[in-house]
């Protein structure tokens, strides 16, 4: 236990804690968001995600769990993320530049009532801001998940959580955990809607 309390690993521990107690406070904000998301998806709206490297990867995560499942049955929802498409993003930025790659595809894809998750651990990634822009001027509902604030991003969309972290592995653990939260709320509202949940187990999914 001393030893860990010590290791670099526990320091890196222990800057998760302290990002997860901040993140904590912002649980009400992200259950709204499932909530409103939830019924823009069951009413035809699409949610679209975007950000770089693991940023990327989160955004992938999102969708998944949304055009698969979460934690329990219900319909599979409308969802896409924009880094996946590998001949768009090269052609996009070889036509216009690396800063269009997400905001050209907001605008191809995006709809008035649709939702735009943009993911930067800095809150300052020229295209995931291109996007946010975007997608306000197109008439999304554009939400953030940022470093620490201020931060263009987060100034950009309609509303943002922001982790109070240094370390960008730091910040990208704790929106791992906005997802998950973000995608239990969405359940939680949909299967509402549908009648009771039926939860798998882990014998019955292989992941």
């Amino acid at each position: 236990m001393t030893a860990a309390r010590f290791s670099p690993g526990g320091g890196h521990v222990n800057a998760l804690r302290r990002a997860l107690d901040v993140l904590m406070l912002e649980t009400p904000r992200l259950d709204l968001w499932g909530e409103a998301l939830a019924e823009r998806l069951l009413d035809g709206a699409r949610l679209l995600a975007c950000g770089n490297g693991g940023s990327a990867a989160e955004a992938q995560h999102l969708t998944a769990e949304l055009v698969g499942r979460f934690q329990a049955e219900r319909i599979p929802l409308s969802a896409l993320a924009l880094c996946t498409d590998s001949s768009s993003v090269t052609a996009i930025a070889n036509d216009y530049g690396a800063g269009e790659v997400f905001a050209r595809q907001v605008r191809a894809h995006g709809r008035p009532g649709d939702v735009l998750v943009a993911l930067s651990t800095s809150g300052a990634s020229p295209n995931v801001l291109a996007a946010a822009r975007a997608g306000r001027e197109a008439g999304l509902i554009t939400w953030g998940l940022t470093g620490p604030e201020p931060n263009p991003l987060a100034a950009a969309c309609d509303d943002a959580v922001c982790i109070p972290a240094r370390q960008t592995a730091t910040v990208q653990e704790a929106h791992l955990v906005c997802v998950h939260l973000l995608c239990a709320a969405v359940d939680r509202r949909v299967l509402g809607c549908e009648g009771p949940a039926t939860v798998t187990s882990p014998a019955e999914v292989r992941r």
